[in-house]
């Protein structure tokens, strides 16, 4: 007799036993109690419809229905795995050969080959170019005796500076420079002390090499660059 059946048999036993007691109450009633027939037949099936419902839910609870234990089976084993066959030492040494033999190999292929394996050769350094030593500037003439600088008889190519962008010379200063021997800048950036002392002596502006630092002006001018008084002079 399986759980259903169980429950059945119970529920049906508690609903019995009620309907008994309803029907003793109301016979109760009826008979001791004074209770008109119908008032107690009412009351009695009332009570054992309650006590009914409620013994069969209690003394009765539900049962999980749980399948027996020969329903559920095993699961099959995985058939284990049948060993790859080895090869035998005379098919493994044919496969090779077999596979090397089916290879075409062709003469610009096993080059190119060699090629890529051969390390690759280094170039050869470049011979520095040797450079010639540089000559040096001629040494300077010491100072003359009596402090004369080097002069010359006419301008060099036939064109000299336009002294007069020294600041301080005029177009007669520039004449009388020009008959001492003087044409370039370069010659008067290149005056040494004594040497401005004695072309100091020739001018009839003492001190004006000095106070107007011929020296600094043509050594800029004789670069090609420009003083603040040769813009000037250049603008009028």
């Amino acid at each position: 007799m399986n759980q259903l059946d169980q429950k059945s048999e119970c529920v049906q036993k508690w609903w019995k036993l009620s309907a008994i007691g309803g029907l003793v109450l109301a016979l109760v009633l009826w008979l001791l109690a004074g209770w008109g027939f119908f008032g107690a037949l009412v009351a009695g099936i009332l009570v054992a419809v309650i006590a009914g419902f409620v013994l069969s839910k209690v003394q009765c609870p539900d049962q999980e229905v749980q399948p027996p234990a020969s329903a559920a089976k095993p699961a099959d084993p995985a058939p284990a795995p049948t060993p790859a066959p080895t090869p035998t030492p005379a098919a493994a040494s044919v496969a090779p050969a077999a596979v090397a033999s089916s290879v075409p190999t062709s003469e610009p292929a096993a080059k190119k080959l060699a090629a890529k394996k051969a390390p690759a050769k280094k170039a050869a350094p470049k011979a520095s170019a040797v450079k010639p030593a540089t000559a040096k500037a001629p040494a300077r003439k010491p100072v003359a005796a009596d402090g004369k600088p080097e002069m010359l008889t006419a301008a060099r190519g036939g064109v000299a500076d336009d002294l007069k962008l020294l600041k301080g010379v005029g177009p007669k200063l520039e004449q009388t420079l020009n008959a001492l021997g003087v044409y370039h800048f370069d010659q008067i950036a290149s005056w040494r002390k004594k040497e401005i002392d004695w072309v100091d002596d020739k001018l009839k502006f003492k001190g004006r090499i000095e106070r107007d630092d011929w020296i600094k002006q043509a050594k800029l001018l004789a670069k090609g660059g420009e003083t603040e008084f040769s813009k000037r002079s250049k603008k009028t």
